[in-house]
């Protein structure tokens, strides 16, 4: 994902386009593209702000959140449980395919780890 570029060259791009200068014009004074240019006056016209949005998806969402509850109850009985396992039963309850590596993703953070305990037993734990 791309860095947004500081907020003093986007003023100093509005500052151009502000005083009368055309988009483009502007944005190949400064070195970047037409697009920016355009996109900079765009975003100062809809929000009021020059300030870059933020990048990436919201966190919480994804396809495991309906299921979260679901899938730590089942965590919670059955601790040795693989993620192939997790990942299958998933599927065949609630038709919901997901990688094995998501799920993992999922209950780290969700705040469980894989650990062994001093038995050397297999086990999750919170």
């Amino acid at each position: 994902m791309g860095k947004p570029y500081s907020g003093d060259l986007r003023e100093r791009i509005y500052g151009e386009i502000a005083g009368g200068e055309s988009r483009r014009a502007a944005a190949r004074r400064f070195g970047v593209s037409a697009g920016t240019g355009v996109r900079l006056a765009q975003r100062m016209r809809d929000s009021g702000s020059l300030a870059p949005a933020r990048q990436g998806r919201p966190s919480g969402g994804g396809k495991l959140a309906p299921h979260r509850e679901l899938l730590i109850g089942w965590v919670e009985a059955d601790k040795d449980i693989t993620m192939p396992e997790l990942a299958a039963r998933l599927l065949a309850e609630r038709q919901v395919a997901v990688d094995p590596a998501s799920l993992s993703r999922f209950l780290c953070a969700a705040g469980y780890s894989f650990k062994k305990n001093a038995a050397g037993e297999r086990g999750r734990s919170r």
